[in-house]
C-alpha cells in the first residue's frame, strides 16, 4: 500500500485530517490550526498522529514553546504530502461532476478502510513464519522497528501476504501495557520502547499515554493511573511498550 493510496482514502473520508496541513502550514501553531481546522486540540494531535504513523517519514514537526502553545510546523515531506493533497482536490472535484448518480460515491465510501483502532502504524512484510495453523507475520515499520503480528494461515492467504507486502498493522490502545525502561518484558511479545510524550487524565476510567518511538511514530495507549503512579511513570521518560503478536490486526487495500 502506496503513501498516495493511504492518503487518498484518508481524503475520500475524512478531508478534515489532510486538509490540517494546510492550516498547520498557514498558522504555524498547532492550536490555531486546529481552530481554523474546526477540531478540538486534542482531535487535531489525533490527526497528526494517525497521519505521522501511516507516512513513511513524520509530516508534521513538533515543536516545544510555540507562539499560541503546542507548537508544529511541517516537515519537508508534509510540504510534500500538502501539495499532493492541493492537486487531488482539483481531481476530486472532476470526480464529483463525473459522477452519474450519488450512490456512486456513496459506494465508494463503503469500500474504505475505517476502524476504531488508535493506533495504525505502516509497515512492510519481511518475513512470514509458519506455526501450526497460525503464520507469524514480521513487518518492518519505519526507521528500522520491526514488529511481529500473528494471524491464521488463511488469512495470510486470504490478504495475499508475501514478503515486501505494504500493510497497515491495527493496535487497540487497550491492548498496550507500558512498562519502565529497566523492566522485562514478556517473552514472545513485542516491545518497543519510545518517549512517553503526555498522559490525559480522564474523569473516570484509564489514562490516555501517548508515547513517541524512535522513528516518529505515535504509539496511544490505556492505563490506570495507579500502574502511572507506583512505576513513577511520567512525561519525558523512556518507557517500553509490550503486546501480544495475536493482538496486532493487519489490513491491505482491497
Amino acid at each position: 500500500m502506496s503513501l498516495p493510496t493511504l492518503l487518498s482514502q484518508h481524503i475520500v473520508r475524512r478531508p478534515q485530517r489532510i486538509a490540517l496541513l494546510q492550516h498547520i502550514a498557514e498558522q504555524g501553531s498547532i492550536t490555531r490550526a486546529a481552530k481554523s481546522a474546526g477540531l478540538s486540540y486534542k482531535a487535531a494531535w489525533d490527526a497528526i498522529d494517525e497521519l505521522n504513523n501511516l507516512a513513511q517519514k513524520p509530516l508534521v514537526e513538533r515543536s516545544v514553546g510555540g507562539k499560541g502553545g503546542g507548537g508544529a510546523r511541517l516537515s519537508a515531506e508534509g510540504e510534500r504530502v500538502l501539495r499532493l493533497y492541493q492537486k487531488l482536490q482539483a481531481l476530486q472535484a472532476q470526480v464529483l461532476e463525473a459522477a452519474e448518480d450519488a450512490s456512486d460515491l456513496e459506494l465508494l465510501g463503503r469500500l474504505m478502510l475505517r476502524t476504531s483502532a488508535r493506533n495504525q502504524l505502516h509497515g512492510k512484510v519481511i518475513a512470514i513464519e509458519a506455526q501450526g495453523r497460525n503464520d507469524r507475520i514480521t513487518l518492518a515499520l519505519a526507521e528500522g522497528l520491526r514488529i511481529d503480528a500473528q494471524i491464521t494461515h488463511d488469512s495470510t492467504l486470504r490478504l495475499e501476504l508475501e514478503p515486501n507486502t505494504e500493510v497497515v498493522a491495527l493496535i487497540k490502545a487497550g491492548w498496550l501495557e507500558i512498562l519502565a525502561e529497566n523492566e522485562s518484558a514478556t517473552a514472545g511479545n513485542n516491545c518497543l520502547s519510545g518517549t512517553l510524550e503526555d498522559i490525559l487524565d480522564a474523569d473516570d476510567g484509564p489514562s490516555e499515554v501517548r508515547i513517541t518511538l524512535p522513528n516518529g511514530q505515535t504509539l496511544c495507549a490505556l492505563a490506570e493511573p495507579a500502574h502511572l503512579n507506583s512505576h513513577g511513570l511520567t512525561a519525558g521518560l523512556t518507557v517500553q511498550v509490550q503486546f501480544s503478536p495475536s493482538n496486532v490486526l493487519l489490513g491491505t487495500p482491497l
